[in-house]
Order: structure tokens, then C-alpha cells, then sequence
């Protein structure tokens, strides 16, 4: 049930925090969406248009465009829960978009948290 919730957030309501939370640390926008490009595919206007349709979290990443097949391999702990261990499948989206957001927030290079 919390988690039908979540997946009912519209994306343009959680993109503000993880834009947020990098630019406290000195990142960029630019940067979030880097990343979130390397996740979903989405391209800038792609992103743009989701934000303006208030794509909800289910829908946002049921329309990705190409999701890395690397997501797999992201590892480590969000909120207290280990990525990896997620079994809902719509989670297993939306932790590993997390883990990087944190990554990227907490100073590591912008090719690093892509693992390029």
C-alpha cells in the first residue's frame, strides 16, 4: 500500500529534490539529468515533457525510452534498504536512480557514477 503511493508521485514532484540535493552539493542540474538519462533514455525534451505532464513514477518509467541494461549491477544502500535486495519490480527502478542521485550528491565524478 506505501508503495502505491510512491509510484502514484508525480516525477515533477520528486525532480525538484533530487535537483535539490545535488546543487546543495555543488552540483547541476545538468548533471541529474545526465543521470537520469543514463537510467531511463529520456533525452532533454523527453524529460521536459514528462516534467510537464506530471507523469506519475509508474508512468514515468513504463514510457522510458531505453533503460540501461547496467542498472542491474548498481549495489549499496538507499533509505536503509539494499538496492540489490528490492524485489518490486518498479522499486528496482527507482532505488538505483536514487543510489546515484546520492552518489553524485556526495562528490563523486560525474563518470564514475555513470560507470563509463
Amino acid at each position: 500500500m506505501q508503495n502505491d503511493r510512491l509510484f502514484a508521485l508525480p516525477f515533477a514532484s520528486v525532480y525538484p529534490a533530487y535537483v535539490a540535493k545535488a546543487e546543495r552539493k555543488g552540483r547541476t542540474r545538468a548533471e541529474v539529468d545526465a543521470v537520469i538519462a543514463w537510467l531511463t533514455g529520456y533525452d532533454e525534451a523527453g524529460l521536459q515533457t514528462q516534467l510537464a505532464q506530471r507523469t506519475d513514477l509508474r508512468g514515468f518509467f513504463a514510457q522510458a525510452p531505453a533503460l540501461n541494461p547496467l542498472r542491474s549491477l548498481v549495489t549499496g544502500v538507499v533509505c536503509g534498504v539494499r538496492v540489490e535486495a528490492v524485489e518490486d519490480p518498479l522499486l528496482q527502478l527507482i532505488r538505483p536512480l536514487d543510489k546515484r542521485i546520492d552518489e553524485l550528491a556526495k562528490g563523486r565524478p560525474l563518470h564514475k557514477v555513470l560507470r563509463q
